[in-house]
């Protein structure tokens, strides 16, 4: 019997920061909190990350009116500081991230298995949109 390949989903951005500024905006909770959500309406309260091969990720991701909200997390695959991160999602699907240092900008590019529930189009404009939070938010502290 044979599998079907999950479908990949492409989103990116340039920042107009330089790698080391980008990489951290991503990768500490501190700023996580500030930048993790697709709407206005959602907030990221909390977010865990330790960030090594084998180590695990957590942000909870809430409706500000309180009406629902979840956990998304998953575990690192591929850890390349300034360059590359990689990780399996709680539910096996896979994500990668490339960091490309542009000298005062960093191209961030991200791919992501799509999942069955949702549309490709309504997920990959979910994902534009949290990572377009970040683009503004890592450009405007």
């Amino acid at each position: 019997m044979k599998t079907s390949q999950p479908t990949k989903v492409t989103v990116q951005a340039v920042i107009q920061a330089p790698i080391e500024k980008t990489w951290r905006y991503w990768t500490e909770p501190e700023h996580i909190t500030k930048w993790n959500q697709a709407s206005e309406s959602w907030h990221a309260p909390r977010a865990e990350n330790d960030l090594r091969v084998g180590g695990k990720f957590l942000t909870r991701m809430e409706a500000k009116d309180g009406s629902m909200g979840f956990d998304f997390f998953g575990t690192y695959d591929v850890v390349k500081s300034h360059e590359q991160i990689s990780y399996t999602m709680e539910d096996g699907r896979k994500v990668e991230i490339t960091f490309t240092n542009q000298g005062n900008e960093t191209k961030v590019i991200e791919t992501f298995d799509a999942e069955s529930t949702h549309s490709t189009e309504m997920q990959q404009a979910g994902w534009q949109a949290i990572l377009d939070n970040f683009k503004k938010y890592t450009e405007e502290s």
